[in-house]
């Protein structure tokens, strides 16, 4: 029978013919290897996979760098240094005067004029990471003894750059922890390199924040501060985070914001909650209740 197929008449192969297929071959999707696939990758079907590598990609390197304890700080985006926050004022106050019947311009000119006062937050939070690294941490900033009480943001502007910057100027290591969003966030330039890493999902992002984590500080921010509060507070409240100190920057601010005491009063909280939380007004005392409580957890 073959040699009746072969004598069938046939026509003969056409060899560029089959060149070209073995180049579609090589040169298809599904030839390549599956790690290096982008295509399928991104594929909704391969979520576990890509959450799989978002877990283990900022665990290995986090290892490999010998990072055994971090503290995490956590404060609002949009807050600016004072100049920056001035130089958005006179803005604001400029295109008023050209609107002076504006209820827009009013508004905003009434809101910079807020975030320049708040702007002392952004030079506390410096000030708080340059003490907790520069106390916290010692030897060469790539030595494995500069290792403990490792500032941790999420790598963006405000809080966070204020943050990574005060660690920057100590000399020591930071992390931060960016997120995919659809606005770009760009990391702000005081992040160790080799320490910044991209998330696209917030829930794999708050596990890195936590696993390591001997302390957090929290300054004043928006939804995403909020959230990150209650996420510790109730890790803490059900005992699946160890003990640990959050510390709540500006008690003025905090106590207007939120009513601890009323959710104590109203049973949906116990007594005991309350003292999940701890308040702090200055750097220095911020740092010291971090200090404290970890060189004496008990």
């Amino acid at each position: 029978m073959v040699s009746n197929f072969l004598d069938s008449g046939l026509p003969s192969e056409d060899p560029t013919r089959v060149a070209h297929n073995l180049e579609q071959i090589i040169h298809s999707d599904n030839y390549r290897l599956a790690h290096q696939d982008l295509d399928l990758l991104n594929r909704s079907s391969m979520r576990g996979v890509r959450m799989l590598l978002e877990i283990s990609k900022p665990e290995l390197f986090l290892e490999e760098a010998g990072i055994t304890s971090t503290i995490i700080v956590f404060g609002g985006a949009r807050l600016q240094e004072k100049t920056a926050a001035e130089a958005s004022l006179k803005e604001a106050i400029k295109e008023l005067d050209a609107n002076p019947d504006s209820a827009e311009w009013k508004r905003k000119v009434s809101r910079a004029r807020k975030m320049v006062k708040l702007s002392s937050y952004y030079d506390a939070a410096r000030e708080f990471a340059f003490l907790a690294s520069h106390f916290g941490q010692s030897g060469p900033i790539s030595g494995p003894s500069c290792s403990t009480h490792v500032i941790v943001t999420g790598g963006g502007p405000g809080i966070m750059e204020a943050a990574n910057r005060g660690a920057f100027d100590a000399g020591c290591r930071s992390i931060g922890l960016n997120i995919e969003l659809p606005h770009e966030q760009n990391p702000n330039p005081y992040i160790t390199p080799n320490l910044c890493f991209k998330f696209n999902y917030f829930a794999l992002r708050k596990f890195h924040f936590v696993m390591r984590a001997v302390g957090a500080v929290l300054f004043p921010g928006g939804y995403g501060t909020l959230d990150e509060l209650f996420e510790l507070l109730t890790l803490r409240q059900v005992g699946t985070q160890h003990a640990m100190p959050i510390v709540l920057f500006g008690k003025d601010y905090w106590s207007r914001l939120i009513d601890f005491e009323f959710m104590a009063d109203s049973g949906l909280i116990d007594d005991k909650d309350l003292k999940l939380i701890q308040f702090a007004d200055t750097a220095t005392e911020a740092w010291d209740l971090i200090q404290n409580q970890t060189s004496n957890p008990g």
